[in-house]
């Protein structure tokens, strides 16, 4: 018979290559084997026997006949049969095959499914969860290599399709050959391309590790699919599966618990439930999975629970799946009509005959309370087996399946059952009349006597015993190190309470950790400052905090944590991940027990109504809580502590990096402690750090969180989206916030713009497990607010059946994306209804959409109101709402009736749809820029701090927003500078036109230039603003999110642009104005001056004439030239000198012209005597209504002399930029005096007595020195003077005429030596100031100047090094005259080592080359032939109208007479140019009086940078701390961070000390203030007598440590100085040191 089996094997190689190995060693051969072999090497590759059958046991007629002998003369000898207590056992292997032989068959399969490269059990769990383009993006299956992971992906959705996609089909057209060999399979023209389900599922169990084999099957039970109990292996046999199931966990109602609505949850692996197992003997007929499936889902819609022969891919051939058990469990719902059985059973499905898995069948025997045989007939080798379990037989019960026409078969069976003496009871017969569903129900009943006998239940924990016993390996066993580490920490709890066991085991959370808790909050909630005031309070919390911190440092870490921590330091990762699995079952089971206890005991109460143990059992609820989130809290404190208390040790130091391994793995971390309310800032910080580092900065994150009621499906919904397993019925009440990272794909992170997906899960809100713990309300409005401000991402959840707590859980939301608005951070948000089944639900629910859009209106309009934003009303001014795409309509979850329902494939469907959306969304929204870690880190504690605070409009204090709001400052002032420089450059070039204009023409000619030239600069102004707008939009634009932080700063810059671009027009129209002034002024004298310089021109030619026939010496012509230049200028008038002082005082009389005050002002004759002196206040400046005790009256002197010195140095400035004066100098600083008592009044109560006294006095100073600069004008542009300065040319001419010598080169250097060099010169002094400042702005130390917060922190910072009371003093007291010193000097070292005179010579050489051209080119143009020097330096002054400006007096002067040729003079002017060019190279290098130079400049550096950064130049009325409001024009000024009002010589009215409270503080409270004008006026009003100033009501605000240590520093000296006793400090002020100080500057204004 061997002889024709290789026959028949060499003539089906043609079809399907085979490989048959030899049995293995010591198995007795088959006769004739030889040939077998021989027949075995000529097919290349391997293929199981088996699978020349179907899955129904079947075989084609021609191959039935020969294959029997084949399985029965080869394959069958390789196993030895014996009888042994009552079982079966096998040796050597499995009975199917020898381990050679299915081995390349594995291989085989898992190639053509591309899995081999993941054999064995390499496949891992964080690949499947990895976000790519596959799982974002689903596409069809079209290979076999796609069919695993697309299946992999269905299922970790939850997807109970997620079979139907294992098999391809392609339909194609057969030759005439292909119809020869076609056989009834393949006549459809499909090919089957891809494996029998249960093959891939056994496979992929196969590749998987061992965390993914327990999702793999914890999402086969959610889908109500059987999972393997015994999982077939070439290696290593079978294998108990024990430690795959161990994530199962169901919830069932026994028909006991029902009365009592009780429940049991439980782990399916640890459960003692009783077991039916199902086997097939040979091929029978009758479908065993159809009738377990009936079996399992008698009473709701029939489900497939196991794969059978009529399902999609059931038919297909097995060839990985015979030998596999799969179990699955019927579970009670609590409802008579509803339940088949009245306990939870479960029911085991042996695939294949048992002939081929005889260790499975025995296996099955042993642990089973009965076994089903299923069979159609008894043939030799099954009555051998049958007749071998004689002790088993009162635990088998036979299905018998009558055909009717085969009574051989049906005789056959009796014959055996006989044999085994199996009564009736145990035989169930199924007739051809009787069809599946009937049967079903028989079966039904059997099972349900059988388990009415069943006296022990055994769980699947228990049955590793037998396993072992029968030689099965056991999943488990590799994990039995970790699991006693697990079990010994778990064994410390003996019989204590969990809060008992918390106490002595985790200490570091415990009472201490709550408190320190709650003194953070009480530190920044302080409302009653009680007799010592906030800062006394906040320093005795303080105290408290550091003696609790100190408290923590003592706590002994317990053995149970060492051993904790111990294990996740030296275990490699999949030991650590091992061990911690086991902590989280050992933790769940001893959880389940406790709470399921309190929780009945708190049912009491409820019905007992009895509030008191109500509140008790609700808090022992939460307290009972253990689990692994608890040890690692605790290993988070160990590290917290250590920080806090300064241990350098090390010890801990390596934590943080296990900890960020762990996220990398999959593990969520704690990230609120919800039991404390707290966040482990340090902890959470160093964790996240860590994995920054080990991710190379590549950590841009998607955050996304899900909010709603508890028990709504949150965590649900994750799980279903991402595949990931956050908790969702664990038997514990959690608290709190955990954070979950999940890597995203390299080529998706292009498309989502991040590198992770954040998911942040919650508690649920409005908790019932919580409702009367203390604070649960407060404790959801913190988690809200925190976890949204944290989010890109927002999904509110929304059950639709839980209407009352949604409109809760909708005005928290509603409240934090508020806060969330004001703080410029705007998250994406999605609704989603949960249980919206309906097809048509999405037209269906629009009148439901439409009313939850107007309930967020109306909660939005009462949130605005209590959050102080009146001019919000709907939910769209808060997000970018839709109505239509922000709204996601899910089904519900289940299938039917739980706990035997399925999960509904229109939810996982819905869900996958809505991820799809939501990423798509997500990653094409250009405004979405992902925060890194860091960033994130930082905007974590600011927010955490604001939650804290309860303050969100403006106790944000967030780095990044500071750090976005200092960038936007710097831009901005980059850009504004930018503006004036370009405004400048023109505004020059139209003061030369206009200085170069025809002096012959007429008035009304230069003010139509000057006309021209303010509207030309007007429309550039224009332009620029334009472009800087543009500039704000595109920086609003940028793909950065923290942009976003400063948009409600916007509007501000927006109106900054539109008051600078009118400052700078205003400015340009005025000093054209001034220059049109300036050239009219001097009109006179230049017409003076031409006049008599024609009449010495004509008496030189006359002289020239009377000598020209006489021979004189030099000396002798020089004393003709005198008597003729004596005699031509004797009558050259002089100018007139005006009456100054009368016309100021003329001014200043028309200024009170509408006061009534004209006859105060009668007795002021002159202005000669006024403001000679020092300016005294006398008690008539102030209305009788205003307080004058000696601190107002100081201050109320100090203003004045404020105004005094301000108007001053006003007049200095024009004196020292103009050199003349007109008469709009006194009407601006009249102006600028009324503006200054403006203020005066509101604060002081200034009356018009001071007014006139004041201003008599400003004027009196400005009278002399604009008379002086007047007198200096006179001077400098008088006729005969300027007359006098060419007389020396004009007798060198007159001789050079005489003797008739060449005077080109003299001509040449007095050219450039009077009219080039003094234009180089006043060009120099037009533009040095502007590159003057470029230069510091562009220097190494330009940080300084960038920003204003920049400036304050170096300035500050140099008080604090110089240790100077002075310069504090001055800097506090007279802020700005302090800032203009230093930025003065700051300016003047900027300037020393010759940098001044490098930024002249470039500016020279810059003019000599301009010069040198534009010489040339008029040049080139005289090409006419004539040689008209004058026409020549014409055209040159021409080319040159806009860049310097050429006396054409001393032009004409030097060009009298002249006789050479434009060549020679251009050259010997471009020699003297270079000849210019070094003389002054020498004089600039030589030492200049810096000072003097600046002072004199057009443009004053000291002066530019001085508006730069000062801002507006307000203090706060209080601590004088000056206004950071970005630009010059905002509605309120205000200060981020006030200091101590003591400094600002506020003190306590009845102790005289200085105070050490904050303005907020005291505008939070209920204290008084004394005013001048309205005496007693509450802080919290405080803006009706300073109405320009804002500042926040916040009792949480502290000093930092760099104004407490001044204070501390000079307390006695600033009491002295400011007429008071010291301030009583807290003695913790009184330890700050400099560097602290120094740290508290920098953090003050978030320097790196």
């Amino acid at each position: 018979m061997s002889g024709e089996l290789a026959s028949f094997l060499l003539h089906l190689s043609k079809r399907q290559p085979l490989t048959l190995l030899p049995p293995p060693t010591g198995r007795p051969r088959p006769s004739d084997a030889s040939n077998v072999e021989e027949a075995s090497a000529a097919f290349t590759s391997s293929r199981n026997v088996a699978s020349l059958r179907d899955t129904g046991g079947h075989h084609t007629p021609p191959t039935f006949r020969l294959y029997r002998e084949l399985e029965r003369e080869y394959l069958w000898l390789t196993c030895k049969v014996f009888k042994d207590k009552g079982g079966l056992r096998d040796h050597q292997t499995m009975a199917t095959m020898s381990t050679e032989g299915q081995y390349p068959v594995l291989l085989d399969v898992l190639s053509d499914l591309g899995l081999k490269q993941y054999y064995p059990n390499k496949l891992k769990l964080q690949s499947l969860l990895e976000v790519n383009q596959n799982s974002m993006n689903e596409k069809s299956v079209i290979s076999a290599e796609e069919v695993p992971f697309y299946y992999l992906r269905k299922l970790f959705k939850v997807n109970a399709g997620c079979r139907n996609y294992t098999q391809l089909f392609s339909r194609h057209e057969e030759s005439d050959d292909e119809l020869d060999s076609m056989d009834l399979y393949t006549a459809d023209g499909l090919s089957v391309t891809t494996v029998h389900p249960l093959d891939l599922i056994v496979c992929l169990f196969l590749c998987a590790d061992s965390f993914l084999q327990q999702e793999m099957a914890l999402k086969l039970s959610l889908c109500q699919f059987s999972v393997p109990l015994l999982l077939p292996h070439t290696n290593s046999q079978c294998t108990l599966m024990s430690w795959a199931l161990r994530e199962i966990v169901k919830e069932w109602c026994p028909h006991d618990l029902c009365e009592s609505k009780g429940f049991v949850e439980d782990n399916i692996v640890q459960a003692e439930i009783a077991l039916f197992s199902f086997v097939r003997l040979q091929n029978c007929s009758l479908s065993k999975s159809q009738i377990l499936n009936q079996i399992l889902s008698r009473d709701q819609q029939n489900h497939n629970i196991f794969i059978h022969r009529d399902m999609e891919g059931g038919a297909l051939p097995r060839k990985m799946s015979n030998g596999l058990v799969e179990v699955s469990w019927f579970l009670p719902c609590g409802k008579e009509n509803m339940d088949t059985f009245r306990e939870p059973i479960a029911l085991a499905n042996l695939r294949g005959d048992i002939c081929e898995s005889l260790m499975q069948f025995n296996f099955l025997c042993e642990v089973s309370n009965a076994v089903f045989v299923f069979l159609d007939m008894v043939e030799e080798k099954e009555e051998t087996i049958l007749n071998a379990l004689h002790d088993a037989k009162s635990k088998l019960h036979f299905v018998v399946n009558n055909k009717g026409s085969h009574t051989e078969d049906l005789m056959s069976v009796k014959k055996i059952l006989r044999k085994l003496d199996i009564g009736k009871n145990s035989i169930e017969i199924k007739n051809p009349r009787v069809n599946s569903a009937e049967f079903s129900k028989r079966l039904c009943e059997t099972i349900k006597t059988s388990l009415r006998d069943v006296k022990t239940r055994t769980s699947i924990a228990n049955m590793h015993k037998t396993a072992d016993k029968l030689g099965l390996a056991v999943d488990e066993n590799k994990t039995v190190e970790q699991k006693n580490t697990a079990e010994a920490i778990m064994s410390r709890i003996g019989l204590r309470t969990i809060q008992d066991f918390k106490k002595q085991q985790l200490p570091l959370q415990g009472e201490h950790w709550k408190r320190l808790s709650e003194l953070e909050k009480e530190e920044c909630r302080i409302s009653n400052f009680g007799i010592e005031g906030v800062e006394h309070q906040k320093a005795q919390i303080q105290e408290e905090k550091k003696n609790i911190w100190e408290l923590q440092k003592r706590q002994k870490m317990s053995q149970g944590m060492q051993d904790f921590i111990a294990t996740l330091s030296t275990s490699n990762k999949e030991e650590r991940n091992v061990f911690l699995k086991w902590m989280k079952f050992q933790f769940n089971t001893h959880s389940r027990d406790k709470l399921t206890s309190l929780r009945n005991k708190l049912k009491e109460q409820w019905q007992k109504k009895n509030a008191k143990l109500i509140k008790k059992f609700s808090q022992d609820l939460v307290d009972s809580s253990l689990g692994v989130e608890h040890y690692m809290r605790e290993m988070g404190l160990n590290y917290e502590v250590s920080v806090h208390v300064g241990d350098s040790t090390g010890k801990m130091c390596h934590l943080p990096a296990i900890a960020a391994e762990m996220l990398l793995d999959g593990h969520p971390l704690e990230l609120l402690d919800g039991d404390a309310s707290n966040i482990p800032e340090k902890w959470v910080t160093a964790v996240l750090m860590e994995l920054h580092k080990k991710v190379g900065g590549r950590s841009r994150l998607l955050v996304l969180t899900v909010l709603g009621v508890q028990s709504t499906g949150k965590s649900t919904l994750l799980n279903t989206m991402f595949g990931v397993q956050l908790a969702v019925s664990s038997g514990r009440c959690t608290r709190g916030a955990y954070m979950l990272f999940l890597k995203v794909g390299d080529h998706a992170q292009q498309e989502l713009g991040c590198d992770f997906i954040l998911l942040i899960d919650t508690e649920g809100l409005k908790s019932s497990d919580l409702a009367h713990v203390e604070d649960s309300y407060e404790h959801d409005n913190q988690l809200a607010t925190f976890v949204i401000g944290l989010s890109d991402v927002a999904i509110i959840n929304i059950a639709m059946e839980n209407a009352n707590e949604m409109t809760d859980v909708l005005q928290i939301a509603v409240h934090a994306f508020l806060r969330m608005k004001q703080i410029g951070k705007r998250t994406i948000c999605h609704f989603v209804h949960q249980n919206v089944a309906e097809v048509s639900a999405h037209n269906k629910t629009l009148t439901e959409r439409q009313h939850l859009l107007d309930k967020l209106n109306e909660m939005t309009k009462i949130a605005a109101e209590m959050e102080r934003q009146p001019g919000i009303h709907r939910f769209t001014d808060v997000l970018d709402y839709d109505i239509e795409n922000n709204n996601w309509n899910i089904p519900g979850l289940w299938h039917g009736t739980p706990p035997m329902a399925p999960v509904n494939i229109g939810y996982s469907e819905a869900v996958s749809d809505f991820k799809k959306n939501l990423l798509e969304i997500t990653g094409g929204n250009n405004q979405f820029e992902a925060s890194t870690i860091p960033e994130l880190l930082e905007w974590m504690s600011s927010l955490w701090k604001s939650v804290k605070y309860e303050n969100f409009i403006f106790s944000f204090r967030n780095t990044l927003v500071a750090h976005a709001y200092d960038n936007l400052c710097k831009e901005f002032l980059q850009w504004e500078w930018e503006m004036q420089k370009e405004i400048f450059s023109r505004q020059t070039a139209a003061e030369l036109e206009i200085v170069n204009a025809n002096n012959e023409v007429g008035l009304e000619t230069w003010n139509s230039l000057i006309t021209a030239k303010k509207t030309e600069l007007a429309q550039e102004i224009e332009l620029q603003q334009k472009k800087m707008e543009e500039k704000l939009l595109d920086y609003y634009r940028k793909r950065d999110r923290n942009v976003k932080l400063t948009e409600r700063y916007k509007t501000d810059f927006f109106n900054s642009i539109t008051s600078v671009s009118n400052e700078i027009r205003h400015s340009v129209n005025a000093k054209l104005d001034r220059v049109l002034d300036l050239k009219i002024a001097k009109k006179k004298a230049l017409d003076i001056q031409q006049e008599y310089r024609g009449r010495i021109e004509e008496r030189v030619m006359k002289l020239l004439g009377d000598c020209k026939d006489t021979r004189l010496s030099d000396d002798q012509l020089r004393e003709e030239f005198d008597k003729m230049w004596a005699s031509a200028t004797i009558n050259v008038p002089a100018l007139k000198e005006e009456d100054i002082p009368a016309s100021i005082l003329t001014q200043l009389k028309k200024n009170f012209s509408n006061r009534n005050v004209n006859e105060e002002l009668q007795h002021v004759q002159d202005l000669q005597g006024c403001g000679t002196g020092t300016f005294k206040t006398r008690h008539d400046h102030v209305d009788p209504l205003y307080a004058t005790d000696r601190d107002t009256w100081a201050d109320f002197q100090r203003y004045a002399d404020d105004i005094i010195n301000t108007e001053r140095q006003f007049v200095i400035d024009q004196t020292q930029s103009m050199g003349y004066y007109r008469e709009s100098f006194s009407r601006d600083l009249l102006r600028r005096i009324d503006e200054s008592l403006n203020k005066c009044y509101s604060r002081h109560g200034s009356n018009t007595t001071f007014e006139i006294d004041i201003k008599l006095h400003i004027c009196g100073i400005a009278a002399r020195e604009f008379l002086k600069i007047h007198q200096r004008f006179l001077l400098k542009n008088d006729p005969r003077t300027q007359l006098e300065k060419h007389k020396n040319q004009y007798l060198m001419d007159f001789m050079d005429l005489y003797k008739q010598t060449d005077h080109c080169q003299r001509k040449a250097n007095d050219f450039v030596q009077f009219c080039v060099k003094p234009a180089i010169e006043d060009y120099m002094n037009r533009t040095l100031g502007i590159d003057i400042v470029d230069h510091i702005l562009s220097s190494c130390d330009s940080m300084q100047f960038s920003s204003r917060s920049c400036f304050q922190y170096n300035i500050q910072k140099e008080l604090l090094l110089k240790d100077d009371f002075a310069a504090f003093l001055k800097y506090i007291s007279q802020y700005e005259m302090y800032v203009k010193e230093w930025i003065f000097a700051h300016v003047l070292e900027k300037l020393q080592d010759n940098t001044l005179c490098k930024l002249k010579l470039r500016n020279l050489k810059l003019n000599v080359n301009k010069i040198s051209k534009a010489l040339k080119r008029a040049l080139k143009k005289q090409s006419d032939g004539t040689e008209s020097i004058p026409n020549l330096i014409h055209e040159m002054r021409l080319f040159l109208i806009k860049d310097i400006t050429i006396s054409e007096q001393a032009e004409k002067c030097v060009l009298f007479q002249i006789k050479s040729t434009m060549n020679s003079f251009t050259q010997k002017c471009i020699a003297s140019l270079n000849w210019l060019k070094e003389t002054l190279h020498v004089e600039l290098s030589d030492t200049e009086d810096i000072p003097e130079t600046l002072n004199k400049l057009a443009v004053k550096p000291q002066d530019e940078l001085f508006k730069r950064i000062l801002g507006c130049g307000q203090q706060c009325p209080f601590c004088k701390i000056s206004c950071e409001a970005g630009g010059k024009n905002h509605e309120k000024h205000y200060a981020s961070v006030h200091r101590p009002q003591g400094l600002g010589k506020w003190r306590k009215s009845v102790t005289e000390e200085l105070s050490i409270c904050l303005c907020p503080n005291y505008v939070h409270g209920t204290r008084s203030f004394r005013h001048q004008r309205e005496g007693s006026v509450q802080y919290r009003d405080y803006s009706t007598v300073f109405s320009d100033w804002y500042i926040p009501p916040d009792a949480t605000m502290e000093a930092s440590d760099y104004w407490k240590f001044v204070l501390v520093r000079y307390n006695d000296r600033f009491a002295k100085e400011f007429h008071a006793k010291p301030a009583r400090v807290p003695e913790a002020w009184k330890s700050i040191t400099k560097e602290q100080a120094l740290k508290g500057l920098k953090d003050t204004f978030n320097i790196c």
